[in-house]
């Protein structure tokens, strides 16, 4: 049965997402196994459900994801707002993968990174086939940054995004193939140097927003606010920490992490709100927002994750979070600023 999911803009597109979206990663099966059939019913008890947003990638279970939601997704368009990612292409594995991966039973593709104008274009027709679909709304540059690639290596694949990478996705946006373009990264200092190259739409940012962190507030959150861009919030539970995990960033937690989150779960009890709930509803308090996107990998996974997104908040919460000084000075709260 369908929910009453809101929607809000995505930047100055003409596109509109419901604020609870749908995340590919898992389902493809990162850190563990999720079987194709239960990876399908969890994309169709989303739309289902009224979620309009499904995001993936091609690294996803290198490929796998993107067969997936398309097998869901085809015949359902009308309505939905589909994102996939460039910057790999996939090429069959010869031997054994080029490098340790998180992906439980992949398809047999081994990635190659490629954020030039060609790569680009190609990234964007291997996508589609993968799909079996003729569109995808939005396109992501995805993991470019020192934290996936090192400083020095990063250099080079810069240059590629600068060179031709940026004109590639502006022809693809302005032309009408996609509506919308941005970065899906881990780390917001790279999309400040993406904001030299030219306009964006949209940015997934993943962990660098969310109950437990603020450090994008300023000048990440700031300047899309004044360029007219949105932010798509990945990853609302830490790699886990915010929903009774022990990972934090792909990682164990440190234990400063760990007490925090504890900090954060006691205010939490005081207002009987589940932490989970808390840290699901946080992000939309900021006007850059668009969308929160998690990865649920079942159906019921995805129940438990509406369930905690209908849950009422008291704007007491927030109030005193920030009183507890456990949010970010300036952080925008239900009635204000932390």
């Amino acid at each position: 049965m369908a929910q009453g999911f809101s929607k809000r803009r995505v930047g100055q597109t003409a596109l509109e997402v419901t604020t609870l979206g749908l995340g590919g990663a898992s389902l493809a099966g990162i850190f563990s196994r999720v079987p194709d059939e239960q990876a399908r019913a969890t994309v169709q008890h989303a739309h289902d459900l009224g979620i309009n947003y499904f995001d993936t990638a091609p690294q996803y279970g290198y490929g796998r994801s993107e067969h997936l939601v398309g097998d869901v997704l085809r015949g359902r368009r009308e309505g939905t707002v589909l994102s996939s990612k460039v910057g790999r292409l996939l090429k069959p594995l010869q031997g054994d993968w080029a490098k340790p991966h998180n992906w439980i039973d992949p398809l047999p593709f081994d990635e190659v990174y490629d954020y030039s104008y060609d790569g680009i274009m190609r990234s964007v027709e291997d996508s589609l086939a993968r799909l079996g679909l003729n569109a995808v709304d939005i396109l992501y540059v995805h993991d470019i940054g020192t934290m996936t690639h090192g400083e020095e290596a990063n250099k080079p694949l810069w240059q590629q995004l600068a060179s031709g990478g940026y004109k590639a996705l502006r022809e693809l946006r302005d032309s009408g193939v996609v509506s919308g373009i941005g970065l899906g990264v881990n780390e917001w200092e790279v999309i400040m140097d993406a904001f030299e190259l030219g306009d964006w739409d949209v940015f997934l940012l993943a962990g660098r927003y969310t109950l437990l962190e603020q450090t994008s507030l300023d000048p990440f959150m700031t300047t899309c606010l004044q360029r007219g861009a949105s932010v798509v919030v990945g990853g609302p539970f830490n790699s886990g920490i915010l929903v009774g995990g022990s990972t934090w960033n792909y990682g164990k937690a440190p234990e400063e992490i760990v007490e925090k989150v504890r900090a954060i779960e006691a205010v939490c009890k005081q207002f009987d709100v589940p932490l989970p709930a808390a840290a699901l509803q946080f992000p939309l308090t900021h006007p850059a927002v668009c969308n929160v996107l998690p990865g649920p990998r079942s159906p019921e996974e995805l129940d438990e994750i509406v369930g905690w997104w209908n849950t009422e908040i008291p704007e007491e919460l927030w109030s005193a979070l920030a009183e507890k000084r456990l949010l970010a000075e300036g952080t925008p709260i239900p009635g204000g600023r932390a």
